[in-house]
């Protein structure tokens, strides 16, 4: 057995909250979700977890989350290294749109379709393939090979990009990823094999929360 892998969904943002699409827009935690990466960071401080790297997006709610579980487990000081490849799925034209006003606008089947095929983007965004598409090279190149090495890394991110990685993963296919959702703040521990497989995987939560 290699390393261990953490993935954590950022807490609710204050656009999760208005319903509205966010993508590379940068709203901040809201308490509840301050709460929700802290309950997470707890949850790991609990499994006896030490880290020895962290890596996140370029958006402050994944930045924040990966914060409040480092603290939790006694690291506040650990390297982080964030960067956009790990940003959550572009909603392009639909970014800052209340859901709700897009079915009015596009149609209920459209957006629908936008937002859980797995091939077909919204206007001037993109699909969870495309998502995929970043988040997968960089997977490989920047933290996979921590894990292979021995490390426990830390990834705190984005439904769609940790979606992307679940996906691997666990080895789904495009139509059972599209019935995946991951719920905000809960921890999955993946020990991988020397040959990069799944060799364990836990979460630490209710997934059943997800929304």
């Amino acid at each position: 057995m290699s390393g261990t892998l953490v993935l954590v969904r950022h807490g609710q943002s204050d656009w999760n909250l208005k319903n509205l699409f966010t993508g590379w827009r940068d709203p901040d935690l809201t308490e509840l979700g301050v709460e929700e990466a802290k309950a997470g960071g707890q949850a790991l401080a609990d499994y006896g977890i030490k880290f020895d790297i962290a890596f996140t997006s370029s958006l402050i709610r994944a930045q924040r989350t990966c914060q409040f579980v480092l603290d939790a487990v006694g690291q506040p000081s650990l390297e982080t290294i964030r960067d956009q490849a790990l940003n959550e799925r572009d909603y392009g034209d639909l970014s800052g749109l209340n859901k709700d006003d897009a079915r009015e606008k596009w149609g209920e089947e459209q957006v629908h379709i936008w937002r859980r095929s797995y091939d077909i983007p919204p206007p001037g965004g993109e699909s969870l393939r495309d998502t995929g598409a970043r988040v997968w090279p960089y997977y490989l190149t920047e933290i996979l090979p921590r894990v292979l090495a021995g490390e426990k890394v830390l990834v705190a991110a984005h439904g769609n990009s940790l979606r992307s990685l679940v996906m691997v993963l666990d080895r789904l296919t495009k139509e059972e990823i599209l019935k995946l959702n991951l719920a905000t703040g809960v921890p999955m521990v993946y020990k991988l094999n020397a040959n990069s497989t799944v060799a364990s995987k836990e979460v630490l939560g209710d997934m059943s929360a997800a929304h």
